[in-house]
């Protein structure tokens, strides 16, 4: 029988102030658009994302004449696109109402009928794509592996499998070089490089730097006949930048002798990196001359960078915003002149609250945090958030968020932890949640929830933790084995019983799970089931509002309804909301919905 769950409310509005009411919907519902890609040899033919519509879908922009085109239009909208490099067409994933699995198709970038890109390649899970003027590159994840194929003269040929995670990473300027990214040594989450001689398809090149310690490559230099190939490694301890000349066979390691850690892309004559720097929750672009040596900074405002490339006259585009300031995409000309690129139509995003930084000392050392009152807030203790970032392997930054922005407008002080696991921090403080994942971020959350209380901010009474994906699970671990800390708990497309998530989850992600477990459930079934959240349900006490989408195939529902009927049998307070859509959503409107249904429960369960 199945169990009937309690429905979440949703709220027509969530404040009685008509002005406070538009101003917390206009921030999600403002268009907004991407940093424009454009085609390798075709730079007037560009692509963005944009939720103009409503929906988050992908659009063309021929610079050449002004004119923008919204190429796709699917219910639950699409973010994965690209063009082929002579901007003919644009490429996007197709797949079946968020569920991540299908394949791609092109269509004439100045409109026509779509087609499927490659019919002899079969329906799975992206993992890369690369397109050349002659050989085309694709990877494919289902529950049997990975298995990578190429493309070139009608014919397209597998050259190769793995149980283990890998993908389609980088093609060389001439297409004689194809760099993969793969895990073959077991280990997912620190991954090595391989480079194919595409004629042939043999192997001329491989990279690893042992356990413990990634290569990601992120592309080869635009120019022809330029073996070089840009990679991220972590040698000392973070992700830096190194140059593989792979016809050489020899390697530079840059030391920019910046905090934090960086990623790059290469200027058009690849003379020059664009770099992105990340230290402590913000983010900012240098110029490095490869010649020289000389690190120049592009002097962007505080806050984040969410995309930066150089055009081929020189030009930086970039993505910017702070907490207070809606992103905005802008141009840098080489004469140092910054001027706005993309306006999309309609008024921009009213401004939220800056968040300034606390730094608390953990159990395993300093943590950082991101602290937001609200705008006229009343002196003494706040109700506040907690609202937990998703990944593990990501962080919270200072950065416009439309749901930060909410929960202020809500009277909550916001708190946003970069948890050991983040990223951003140094390869010890991503990797320090391995073997006991979930419950030592939560270490990190307590020491910052003790700070917030001790120094006045938050209400200990009235704290909410809240998060979605990998925040999801660790919301309905807090409230499991943290139950005297949180008043209520808010858990988007969360893991809540781990080892029916690792059944049901796409392969790419039991590929990561077993990396940060140490194993499968069936060779560490103890670890599985100390860092499950079902395995503490019966301590749950705070109310919780659990979202879903019936489509994920991150965290399947599955799982979720698993954790749910055990709180049914308890009879322990808990509202579901669920969607048809997959791991969150694309579509505005569905977006507003959650999120009044999220700030009204936590308003609700605070006042009884």
């Amino acid at each position: 029988m199945t169990t009937q769950h309690p429905p979440a409310v949703i709220p027509d509005r969530l404040f009685a102030d008509p002005e406070a009411e538009a101003r917390w919907r206009a921030r999600f519902h403002a268009p907004r658009v991407s940093v424009p890609d454009w085609a390798l040899d075709a730079p007037d033919a560009n692509i963005y994302v944009s939720n103009a519509s409503g929906v988050w879908e992908v659009y063309a922009w021929n610079r050449a004449t002004g004119e923008h085109r919204q190429v796709t239009n699917r219910p639950n909208g699409t973010l994965s696109a690209t063009t082929s490099p002579d901007g003919e067409s644009v490429w996007w994933f197709d797949d079946t109402d968020g569920d991540e699995f299908g394949s791609w198709v092109r269509e004439p970038f100045a409109g026509g009928p779509a087609e499927r890109a490659l019919p002899d390649v079969h329906d799975g899970y992206p993992a890369g794509l690369e397109i050349g003027h002659r050989l085309i590159a694709v990877g494919v994840s289902t529950d049997d592996g990975s298995e990578l194929f190429v493309h070139v003269d009608g014919k397209t040929e597998r050259f190769y499998a793995s149980k283990d995670d890998a993908g389609i990473a980088a093609l060389s300027r001439d297409e004689r070089l194809l760099a993969i990214s793969h895990s073959e040594h077991g280990d997912s989450r620190h991954p090595a490089v391989r480079v194919y001689a595409t004629d042939g398809l043999t192997t001329v090149a491989e990279k690893w730097d042992g356990e413990g310690k990634g290569l990601t490559p992120l592309e080869f230099s635009p120019v022809s006949g330029d073996a070089r190939l840009l990679v991220l490694h972590e040698r000392r301890g973070r992700e830096e930048l190194l140059i593989w000349d792979v016809a050489a066979d020899t390697e530079e390691e840059l030391s920019l002798d910046l905090p934090g850690e960086v990623s790059a892309t290469w200027y058009p004559a690849a003379d020059a990196l664009l770099v992105v720097h990340f230290h402590q929750g913000r983010s900012s672009l240098y110029r490095y001359d490869l010649g020289t040596a000389e690190l120049t900074s592009l002097d962007t405002p505080k806050g984040r960078i969410g995309g930066a490339s150089v055009r081929p006259d020189g030009t930086v585009e970039y993505s910017w915003s702070n907490a207070a300031h809606p992103p905005v995409i802008r141009a840098r000309a080489q004469d140092g002149t910054d001027t706005v690129l993309l306006a999309p139509p309609g008024e921009p995003a009213p401004p939220s609250a800056p968040v300034a930084d606390a730094f608390v000392e953990g159990p395993g050392g300093r943590v950082h945090a991101l602290v937001a009152r609200p705008v006229n807030a009343p002196e003494g203790p706040l109700p506040t958030v907690f609202t937990l970032h998703g990944g593990p392997h990501s962080a919270d930054e200072d950065r416009f968020s439309a749901y930060r922005a909410v929960w202020l407008d809500a009277g909550f002080a916001v708190v946003e932890v970069n948890y050991r696991g983040s990223t951003g921090y140094g390869s010890a403080w991503r990797d320090a949640i391995e073997g006991r994942p979930g419950l030592t971020e939560l270490e990190d959350v307590a020491a910052v929830h003790d700070w917030a209380v001790d120094s006045g901010l938050a209400d200990p009474a009235k704290c909410v933790v809240s998060g979605g994906s990998w925040g999801g699970y660790l919301t309905l671990l807090a409230i499991g084995t943290q139950p005297e800390r949180w008043a209520a708990g808010v858990a988007a497309v969360p893991v809540a019983d781990y080892v029916a998530a690792y059944e049901d989850e796409m392969e790419q992600l039991r590929s990561f799970d077993r990396a940060l477990f140490g194993g499968s459930p069936e060779t560490v079934p103890d670890v599985y089931r100390e860092c499950s959240p079902l395995t503490y349900v019966e301590a749950v006490r705070a109310p919780v509002l659990v979202l879903a989408g019936d489509n994920d195939p991150r965290c399947p529902i599955r799982q979720i309804e698993n954790y749910l009927d055990r709180l049914a049998e308890l009879q322990r307070p808990y509202e579901f909301y669920r969607y048809d859509a997959g791991h969150g959503s694309l579509v505005t409107a569905e977006t507003v919905k959650q999120t009044a249904t999220e700030v009204y429960f936590a308003l609700r369960a605070l006042e009884k």
